[in-house]
């Protein structure tokens, strides 16, 4: 989700297109919570591990 995030933060970035610059860095933060959260060992959506 992290790298999703970044690609179309870059995409938006540099074609000019705001929607894609803002989405993707709502994806990256999503991303950042949920590693951040995966990490102390907290389940996420009911689970421990996401395989």
């Amino acid at each position: 989700m992290i790298i999703l995030g970044l690609i179309l933060l870059l995409v938006g970035y540099f074609a000019k297109i705001t929607l894609l610059y803002y989405l993707g860095g709502l994806l990256v933060i999503i991303g950042v919570v949920l590693l951040i959260l995966g990490a102390i060992g907290r389940p996420v959506g009911g689970r421990k591990a996401w395989f």
